[in-house]
C-alpha cells in the first residue's frame, strides 16, 4: 500500500495548524515514553507527517520539547488569568479562582504535567534553565495579583515579591503533591483550603 502523502503547509494559518498538530502529538508521545525514549520519528508518525517535516518547524528533539514547555506554560498562564478576570473584582475571589485553575490544569493531564514540570528539572541544562524562567514568569503573575490584593486592603502589607514567593511555593507544592497523592479533597476544596491558609493563616478561629 503506498505511503500517504502529506501536503506541505503553505499559508501561515496552515503552518500554525501543522505546528500545533506536531506539538499535540509530541505531548502524547513524550508523556507516554518519556523524553529520552522518544524519537522524532515516533512523533512524526503520531502527527501524521513525514520525518523531515518535523524539522521544518523544530531544529531538534530538544527544540521540540522546549517548544512544548512554552506551549503548556502559555496555556496555564492564560487559564489562570482568564479565571481570575472572570471571578470579579474581589481579591479573595480572584485568588481562589486562580488557585483552582492551577489545580485543574495540573490534574487535567497528569502525565504531561509531570513530564514538563518535573522531568525537565531532572534533565538539567537548558531544560532546567527554561523551567526556572517559566517559574519566574509565574511568580511575576502571582506578584501582580498580590499587589492588587494589597491595594484593596485584602492582604497584609509587606514586600509583594516575598509574599508572591510564599503563595506560589504553596500552590506549586500542593499541585505537585496532588499529582501523586490522593488527599481525599476535590479541586474546589483544595483551592479553598489554600486560599484560606493564605488569607487567614493556621491559627484556630477564636470562639464567638
Amino acid at each position: 500500500m503506498p505511503a500517504r502523502v502529506v501536503r506541505r503547509a503553505v499559508s501561515e494559518a496552515e503552518k500554525e495548524q501543522r505546528r500545533e498538530g506536531i506539538l499535540g502529538a509530541a505531548k502524547a508521545v513524550f508523556s507516554q515514553r518519556g523524553f529520552h525514549a522518544t524519537t522524532v520519528a515516533e512523533v512524526a508518525r503520531a502527527a501524521g507527517v513525514s520525518y523531515g517535516s518535523i524539522y521544518w518547524y523544530f531544529d531538534s528533539k530538544d527544540a521540540l520539547f522546549l517548544a512544548l514547555m512554552e506551549s503548556e506554560e502559555a496555556a496555564l498562564r492564560a487559564r489562570i488569568w482568564t479565571a481570575a478576570r472572570d471571578a470579579g473584582e474581589g481579591a479573595l475571589d480572584r485568588v481562589r479562582a486562580a488557585v483552582r485553575a492551577t489545580f485543574e490544569f495540573f490534574e487535567a493531564d497528569r502525565a504531561a504535567v509531570q513530564l514538563l514540570f518535573r522531568e525537565s528539572l531532572m534533565l538539567g541544562g537548558e531544560f532546567e534553565r527554561h523551567l526556572f524562567a517559566m517559574q519566574g514568569r509565574f511568580m511575576a503573575d502571582v506578584e501582580a495579583v498580590v499587589t492588587g490584593a494589597q491595594d484593596q486592603g485584602d492582604l497584609v502589607e509587606g514586600p509583594p515579591r516575598l509574599i508572591a514567593f510564599c503563595v506560589a511555593g504553596l500552590v506549586a507544592q500542593v499541585a505537585h503533591r496532588r499529582l501523586v497523592t490522593d488527599d481525599g479533597m476535590g479541586v474546589d476544596a483544595a483551592a479553598d483550603f489554600v486560599v484560606n491558609l493564605v488569607f487567614n493563616g493556621l491559627g484556630a478561629a477564636e470562639p464567638a
